[in-house]
């Protein structure tokens, strides 16, 4: 398939691309979209960036308009709320005019709300395994008419604990279902759970390896200690353009790293776990549109970041595996534009650093500390104390 209009799709979603200039598939839309629309369950492991989202929303709508269902009719379930959201907005702008409703259950927002939009009606529930897993076991919620059953994200998911909410979830939904599985990679314990989930689904891998980075993100590392890293980060949002994603390890840590750079001048906020969801979502809106050139964020709450041309990605902390590693740099080089992704490491985590190379199968460019390097700008608190202290 090399163009949307030749899938067997209603004239009303056919319109929908089109408004929205929706006319070639990314490679994942090509190959997962043809078996997901006659009805076989799909296995898709692709990298961040690459247009899964779509790949599972047009098959629900058109399987949903072809033979309409009373209750929910699929289940789309992701890692973060920030995601859920944004699966949201996609689906609306493809549901336009067909009548499909969706309702979003996660944490964090109103629950009433999420509840009235399932009793009047909506078919779709976009979802995090937690919220869901709390309606089901106060009988909220019913999905025993579900047809279509979709884990995106499944790595991250159960990176982060839910594989007993999902295995839970999966439990009361039928097992007739059509299931959908995207994930930017696949370990042993994602494989067992598609195993044990899905009938002889169609498998597509884009990209090449399983734990791969995107061919359009230069790799660069620089050696530098701790206490220089954020004059090394100063340093290049002086000398570059674009916004910078950067990834700090715990929430002190990005808290204290945002507010040192707003202090020095730089336009710059964060994002973690425990910020309320219209904190994040302000930090989120505000990056997006180019209110804040600066994102400093934790890995959990970045994982629902889909923010198209972010110029440069920082791993001012190493990740903790070389999958999170992944994740982090497919936020730049998306779209086919080309990304800058940068990795600060100690002389002591240089066996971290050569970790992620031999996983990935890749080397990351070297690149010297300016020697001229300028002093840190100090923050807030009025002093250059070390960031030694902020994991603690």
């Amino acid at each position: 398939m090399t163009l949307f209009s030749e899938l067997q799709l209603s004239p009303i979603l056919q319109t929908n691309l089109a408004r929205n200039l929706l006319v070639k598939p990314t490679p994942v839309q090509s190959e997962a979209i043809p078996p997901a629309l006659s009805g076989s369950d799909v296995v898709a492991t692709a990298q961040t960036g690459t247009g899964k989202t779509l790949a599972f929303v047009l098959p629900i709508l058109q399987s949903l308009m072809v033979t309409p269902v009373r209750g929910i009719g699929a289940v789309i379930l992701s890692p973060t709320r920030e995601l859920a959201i944004q699966i949201n907005e996609a689906f609306n702008l493809m549901a336009a005019g067909t009548g499909i409703r969706s309702a979003i259950v996660v944490g964090g927002l109103n629950e009433n709300a999420q509840l009235q939009q399932i009793r009047k009606g909506a078919q779709v529930v976009i979802a995090t395994p937690g919220r869901l897993t709390d309606f089901l076991d106060r009988k909220l919620v019913n999905l025993g008419s579900v047809r279509i059953f979709v884990l995106d994200e499944a790595d991250r998911m159960l990176d982060m604990g839910f594989l007993p909410a999902i295995q839970g979830i999966m439990a009361k939904v039928p097992s007739n279902r059509q299931t959908l599985c995207f994930s930017a990679t696949i370990e042993k314990s994602v494989a067992h759970l598609i195993d044990a989930n899905t009938r002889n689904p169609v498998r597509i891998t884009i990209g090449g390896a399983v734990t791969k980075a995107s061919e359009q993100v230069d790799l660069h590392v620089y050696e530098v200690e701790q206490t220089q890293k954020v004059a090394l980060l100063h340093f290049m949002l002086q000398n570059e353009g674009g916004s910078f994603l950067v990834f700090a390890r715990t929430k002190h840590g990005t808290d204290r790293l945002a507010k040192r750079l707003a202090h020095a001048g730089v336009k710059a906020v964060g994002i973690h776990g425990d910020r309320t969801q219209n904190q994040r979502n302000q930090a989120l809106d505000g990056f997006r549109r180019g209110s804040y050139r600066v994102l400093v964020a934790t890995d959990v709450a970045a994982r629902g970041i889909h923010v198209d041309g972010i110029a440069h990605v920082v791993n001012f902390d190493l990740p903790q595996a070389p999958e999170d590693f992944v994740h982090r740099v497919g936020r730049t080089g998306r779209a086919g534009a080309r990304g800058t992704a940068s990795t600060f490491a100690s002389h002591s985590e240089r066996k971290q650093v050569r970790d992620i190379e031999r996983a990935l199968k890749t080397q990351l460019v070297r690149q010297l500390v300016p020697a001229d390097l300028p002093e840190a700008p100090a923050g807030p608190e009025g002093n250059r104390r070390s960031y030694r202290m902020q994991g603690r």
